[in-house]
């Protein structure tokens, strides 16, 4: 493999952002090779640094979504902290954000202000609702995008309220397409000489996210609601999960020729050449004839026994994993999914990585995130500020760095 740069290296990124979204996208242009300045407010910083789990006063959230950067601490209700802001970004080539509209107009930091110090700025700002229509001024966070969007409705067992996700759907839905955006952009300035301003919102990311849902009730004339159908798709069939003796699996045998090895296997002769159940139509309407057997079929075996008869006739399933499992599986280790990082407080840390893999170049993040204004006096003194005026502004409390910092 002939080594290549990082396809974003040279693009300077300002990540004013918090939480999720903004700090992933954050995350994943440092992956491809920007250089990404984390700025955060005296003395609690991103409030992600407040969330579990926490080892020796430092957050693992924190530091999985913000590994790779540079981190800047300064008081931007301070002039000189705000002047220091307008400096840094007149040399950015990208601006992220995650506060509600309008909330950096009123501080100098919207993309009006910072646009006309910088018109090749690309300024990519993620919300819960975005910064149009008559919800753009609410508040909002994935579990609300989630609720709103339909997704919730879905899932679940009917009659039950529905489950909580526990991923971050929406956050991280989000971020992966404003780096995609992003990216757009950029290409796009190569041509204009401009930037623009990218808005995204978590509720159009989730709504965008109906591969089925939208076009069945559209095409339908309205007659057509996916609801909560518990553990399979009544318009899959067959596709779902199953309990074993001794755990879970999930089964995938909604292809007419998985089907039918699947039902020869479950069911034997005469039930694999049931014609009523050769095609998807079929097998929908029947599916309470179906289900019962392969429930049968799988409850009677263990999860190993049931995979591997499943893998010898190529039906694809797996097993419901718990994370112990998944962080053991070689296929996870085999990928490079898992990375350990060297951290200046904790030592070795093990974090999941990024899923880019790159023919010509290593994506993977080796710079922990930073401790809180562990890099004030470097980026400082890159725009231009003498030793005094940095000594000043760290006595003043312009400047904040935490006690770990050296």
């Amino acid at each position: 493999m002939t080594a290549q740069s990082l396809p974003l290296k040279g693009i300077r990124v300002i990540d004013y952002s918090h939480f999720l979204a903004g700090p992933y996208m954050g995350r994943c242009l440092a992956a491809l090779g920007a250089e990404v300045i984390k700025v955060e407010r005296p003395t609690m910083g991103d409030a992600g640094r407040a969330h579990p789990f926490f080892v020796n006063g430092q957050s693992g959230y924190f530091l999985q979504q913000n590994m790779g950067k540079q981190g800047l601490c300064v008081n931007l209700k301070d002039p000189r902290g705000l002047e220091m802001m307008h400096k840094l970004t007149d040399t950015a080539d990208v601006f992220l954000e995650n506060y509600r509209p309008g909330a950096l107009d009123r501080l100098g930091l919207g993309y009006a202000e910072l646009s006309k110090r910088n018109p090749k700025l690309v300024y990519c700002s993620v919300s819960a609702y975005g910064h149009t229509g008559p919800d753009s001024h609410r508040a909002g966070f994935g579990l609300i995008a989630e609720a709103k969007s339909g997704i919730m409705a879905m899932v679940g067992n009917p009659g039950e309220a529905p489950p909580l996700l526990r991923i971050a759907l929406g956050d991280m839905y989000t971020g992966i397409h404003g780096v995609a955006a992003v990216c757009a952009a950029l290409l796009g300035r190569v041509s204009s000489g401009l930037g623009q301003h990218i808005d995204m919102a978590l509720y159009d990311c989730l709504v965008s996210m109906h591969e089925y849902a939208v076009q069945c009730y559209t095409f339908s004339g309205g007659t057509e609601i996916p609801v909560q159908t518990g553990h399979d798709l009544p318009q899959s069939t067959l596709y779902g999960v199953f309990s074993a003796t001794d755990g879970y699996i999930v089964i995938a045998a909604q292809v007419d020729d998985a089907w039918k090895r699947l039902a020869a296997l479950v069911g034997g002769p005469a039930f694999a050449a049931d014609a009523r159940f050769h095609s998807a139509s079929g097998r929908n309407a029947n599916r309470l004839e179906i289900l019962p057997v392969v429930r049968t079929w799988v409850s009677t075996r263990t999860v190993a026994d049931c995979l591997a008869q499943l893998d010898a006739i190529e039906v694809p399933s797996a097993k419901v994993q718990g994370i112990d499992e998944v962080v053991a599986d070689p296929q996870v280790l085999a990928r490079g999914m898992l990375i350990e990082q060297e951290h200046p407080v904790l030592g070795k840390v093990k974090l999941p990585n990024l899923p880019f893999h790159f023919s010509g170049c290593d994506t993977t993040i080796t710079m922990p995130a930073p401790l809180m204004g562990q890099h004030n006096r470097s980026i400082a003194a890159g725009l231009g500020y003498s030793a005094a005026e940095i000594d000043r502004m760290v006595t003043d409390g312009v400047l904040y760095a935490e006690s770990a910092v050296k």
